[in-house]
């Protein structure tokens, strides 16, 4: 039998969610090796999204499974009130699974989506709806130009060439320092990444007054998130490696994938170094930055890095 009555009866309105959710998914496993610095990564990443994105939004985290400490920064920041929305998964669902929960069940008309080694820029946010709402049919804008594969835009371009009021250029548009900038943080090499500026091109479209560059990626994006709902669920059976699925299924949809004229988002992967200075400024990485000539050595750099794979895997892959 009931005592009383509900009191949430009395409650005359609720909250609204902002117009744009940004969401951004985290696992960090353990705070040494790979990880020692990635809960510093986070915080900044956290904090960049949120310091001037250019317009309202919603801060959503999904943790995969990370590790008490990382799990406790959460939910004191959560408590805080800067983060807004924060879901705390027992299990590594891996990205797949976790883009199944995001993507259906974020509260914004708007999805901005980030891996959790992603430095933001001011502005980032406000540009990147900019071009959403500007290009018809877009299925995902991505916050920095860089290069992809030609082949998951080419229902871009294809849209682009059937268009008279779209200009459409081709050449060497991104600045080099800002193309070597995002390449090095995938650990490449300056002279892979040399040969591979000047052996490709970039796409430029201006619509509307609007400039965007071909091209986006699953590392960052925002979409509406009715357009992203019509590719779920995702089947992943490992936790890494499958994320080009997204890239494609938009490209093959026919929708649009573009990304800012400006270099407003930076992967920063596991670590700050090269990324920040001692205040907190961001900076460019510095060509010819490297720990040691051996260790760069490709059999060596090949034959290290796969034993560190395999012992990972046979800790925490099971």
């Amino acid at each position: 039998m009931r005592i009383g009555q509900n009191p949430a009866k009395f409650v005359k309105e609720v909250a609204r969610p902002a117009r744009v959710t940004v969401a951004v998914l985290n696992y960090i496993p353990f705070l040494s090796g790979f990880y020692a610095e990635a809960l510093d990564v986070l915080k900044a990443c956290l904090e960049s999204a949120r310091t001037d994105p250019g317009m309202e939004m919603d801060l959503l985290v999904f943790d995969n499974a990370s590790c008490e400490e990382v799990r406790q920064y959460l939910l004191d920041e959560h408590q805080a009130g800067r983060i807004q929305y924060l879901i705390l998964s027992e299990k590594n669902l891996g990205k797949g699974g976790a883009w199944n929960i995001i993507l259906s069940g974020a509260p914004g008309e708007i999805i901005s989506y980030a891996d959790s080694d992603v430095l933001f820029s001011p502005g980032w946010l406000k540009r990147s709806v900019e071009i959403l709402e500007t290009y018809p049919n877009v299925g995902m804008v991505t916050a920095r130009p860089f290069r992809t594969r030609e082949e998951v835009y080419s229902a871009t371009v294809d849209w682009a060439r059937s268009q008279p009021e779209v200009k459409l250029e081709m050449g060497q548009f991104i600045p080099w320092e800002t193309f070597l900038e995002f390449d090095l943080s995938l650990g490449q090499s300056e002279e892979e990444i040399r040969q591979r500026y000047e052996t490709t091109r970039d796409v430029r479209l201006t619509y509307r007054g609007v400039m965007a560059f071909a091209g986006a990626s699953h590392w960052q994006f925002t979409a509406w998130k009715s357009a992203l709902q019509g590719f779920l669920p995702f089947s992943m059976d490992r936790p890494m490696g499958q994320v080009k699925q997204l890239d494609e299924r938009v490209n093959a949809a026919g929708l649009l994938r573009l990304m800012t004229a400006e270099p407003l988002a930076m992967n920063m992967s596991n670590t700050l170094r090269g990324v920040k200075n001692r205040g907190g400024e961001r900076r460019p990485v510095k060509a010819g930055e490297k720990k040691h000539p051996l260790l760069d050595f490709p059999p060596v750099r090949k034959m290290l890095l796969g034993w560190y794979d395999r012992i990972f895997r046979w800790y925490y892959d099971r």
